[in-house]
């Protein structure tokens, strides 16, 4: 098992934060959604009762989606994966400021692979050392990546000059264009630390495939979080109540897109 901790820095407040990703994860979602692929949103619901993160957080949004990948995947995968098998489960609990996701694929893999990602946001900059209160063993393993929404480089197919930081300036909060030491006269600024477990058990292939995932999991997090700032006019001062509306409309648009639409988004290589 590989894990890593990213840490994505941000120009906006923690509250901020919890209103523009989840707009953000409906307005993407719309974006990797067609010919069959893409998005389909089975649960979207309050959940209680269950703690989640060391005792903590036994209360928030429950959501459940099937992931159809097909063409997102690296070629060689597919050659490997019976026709049918690329679909993956996610379930997610959002006891937000924490947040845990995982992703399965029971009908194939079942127990031999997972991805857990649990998400914590602080309002600071990065330099809480052990956000998710590791076990001295976990920590020995953890690797720490920083993300730079604005200085990162992004693959050239990724790239789109709307949703670059160094370009786009809010016209509601006059934040951005970001600059190349904008981390150090930012104000809002939060962190959101993103801990990732990845497992595959499969002989010859473990290694590969796990670091795939984590190279996956980078370039989704950079891609998603530019998204996030840039888009920061669409979703700034939304309420939750409207933001549970665009989710139930957004449900209704991804079921009709996976039908009608062409394939869209991140494609494998």
């Amino acid at each position: 098992m590989i894990i890593k901790e990213f840490r994505i820095i941000l120009p906006m407040s923690v509250e901020e934060y919890q209103v523009g990703q989840l707009y953000s994860v409906a307005d993407a979602s719309k974006n990797e959604t067609g010919g069959g692929e893409g998005i389909e949103i089975l649960a979207n619901e309050p959940y209680t009762d269950k703690p989640i993160f060391h005792g903590e957080f036994g209360t928030g949004q429950y959501t459940h989606k099937v992931y159809h990948l097909a063409s997102k995947v690296p070629k060689w995968v597919r050659l490997l994966a019976p026709k049918g098998s690329l679909e993956f489960k996610e379930e997610a609990w959002n006891a937000y400021p924490y947040c845990k996701t995982v992703v399965t694929n029971p009908e194939y893999m079942k127990d031999k692979f997972s991805i857990s990602i649990e998400s914590m946001h602080l309002a600071d900059n990065g330099n809480t050392e052990n956000a998710h209160k590791l076990t001295p063993e976990e920590l020995k393993k953890r690797e720490v990546i920083y993300i730079d929404i604005a200085n990162d480089m992004v693959r050239p197919s990724d790239y789109k000059a709307d949703e670059d930081p160094t370009k786009f300036q809010s016209k509601k909060t006059g934040r951005g264009p970001l600059t190349s030491d904008w981390k150090s006269t930012a104000t809002p600024m939060m962190c959101s630390y993103k801990l990732v477990r990845a497992e595959f058990i499969w002989f010859g292939l473990q290694n590969r495939v796990e670091k795939f995932i984590m190279s996956g999991e980078r370039r989704i997090f950079t891609n998603f979080h530019r998204q996030v700032f840039c888009w920061m006019d669409k979703w700034y001062g939304l309420t939750m109540e409207e933001i549970r509306a665009i989710e139930e409309k957004n449900k209704i648009e991804l079921d009709e897109a996976r039908r009608t639409d062409p394939v869209k988004g991140m494609a494998g290589e």
